[in-house]
């Protein structure tokens, strides 16, 4: 079955970095981008009227992929993310309807972990805070009490500080190696796999409570669940002490973003740094006016390589599907036995 004359096979939602749009010219692949100015995202509209002819839809995490839109795509051999996570992705759907849904894991996860650190140092130290004074003129000379901060090193006092990982995948693993050069405690909680914890030197597993408790640093690394959705709530910022920060680069929901901002208001917890949020652009009200807080624009993976590798993996796994092939990272394999796929396949590439 032919596609309509002007329909590319490949449909991108957004302008993607450079080596990904190279790898599908030089493949011959025509692509059509839906929306190329970087701080706008496509319409639903538009969206909506591209899916039903493309054979690839090439997705952020930006643009919502349900299954009233999969739905429409007849001739779809695949939905490529280019992200590691896929929650804007109804993947049930996707597997029900014979659909693979590619994504792009392992390639950021250095980057995204020396970003939580940037952010954790930056709460800690009070860099914004200080950079701000600076380039407003404000400094006229040192002094013993301007921006004293917390130490991540054993510091002044002496004591190892406490770092609390909370999802201890690829990126709280790397997260933890750093902590060895500032000889911090670790210690790490994980809904699942607490042997990956336990069989790590150096990393003690523990409760998520007794984590909250102890640390002085709590860096969150888990994906986007039911189990997790604001697994960081008031009971949670109450737990945790006085003098600790709270750093996410993993999703917005797993903290409640209100509750934070009463957490940072009232001095249950010193200070935070957030990649991630909520109701992602937006900020819960209160947020960007508070003091004891650094807030950055999902920009966890954003180095030119890494940005670009992940452009190339989401391109791969677009062309492995127009071929009818597996794609080389799949979120749902089981979906290549099914008979939905293979009846796609045949109905599509068959003829």
């Amino acid at each position: 079955m032919s596609l309509p004359v002007n329909t590319p096979p490949v449909v991108i939602t957004r302008q993607i970095p450079e080596p990904g749009l190279e790898l599908l010219r030089s493949a011959g692949v025509r692509a059509s981008i839906l929306e190329t100015e970087e701080d706008r995202g496509p319409t639903t509209e538009a969206v909506g009227r591209a899916v039903p002819g493309c054979r690839v839809l090439l997705s952020l995490l930006t643009e919502p992929v349900d299954r009233a839109l999969l739905e429409t795509g007849s001739q779809l051999l695949g939905v490529s993310q280019m992200a590691v996570g896929v929650d804007n992705v109804d993947v049930a759907a996707a597997t029900e309807l014979g659909i693979p849904v590619g994504n792009t894991p392992g390639v950021l996860t250095d980057t995204t972990a020396d970003l939580t650190w940037a952010l954790l140092l930056a709460a800690a130290r009070l860099i914004p805070q200080a950079h701000a004074y600076q380039v407003a003129g404000r400094y006229r000379i040192w002094g013993p009490n301007l921006f004293t901060g917390m130490d991540v090193s054993p510091g002044g006092s002496g004591r190892p500080k406490v770092l609390g990982i909370v999802g201890f995948g690829r990126i709280g693993q790397a997260v933890a190696r750093r902590a060895a050069g500032f000889e911090m405690d670790v210690v790490a909680f994980t809904p699942r796999s607490r042997h990956r914890i336990e069989s790590t030197p150096g990393v003690r597993w523990t409760t998520l409570d007794e984590l909250l408790e102890e640390s002085d640093f709590v860096s969150l690394h888990v994906p986007l669940t039911e189990e997790t959705h604001h697994l960081i709530g008031q009971e949670e910022l109450l737990r945790m002490k006085p003098t600790a920060i709270l750093v996410n680069t993993a999703r917005g929901p797993v903290v409640n973003e209100e509750v934070l901002v009463r957490a940072l208001a009232e001095g249950w917890i010193a200070g935070a740094g957030l990649d991630v949020y909520e109701e992602e652009p937006a900020m819960a009200p209160g947020l960007a006016d508070l003091p004891n807080v650094v807030l950055l624009p999902h920009i966890g993976s954003a180095s030119q390589d890494t940005r670009g590798r992940m452009a190339e993996m989401a391109a791969r796994n677009a062309l492995a599907f127009l071929e009818g092939e597996r794609g080389p990272t799949t979120v749902n394999p089981q979906v290549y036995e099914t008979t939905a796929y293979l009846e796609r396949l045949d109905r599509i590439l068959g003829g």
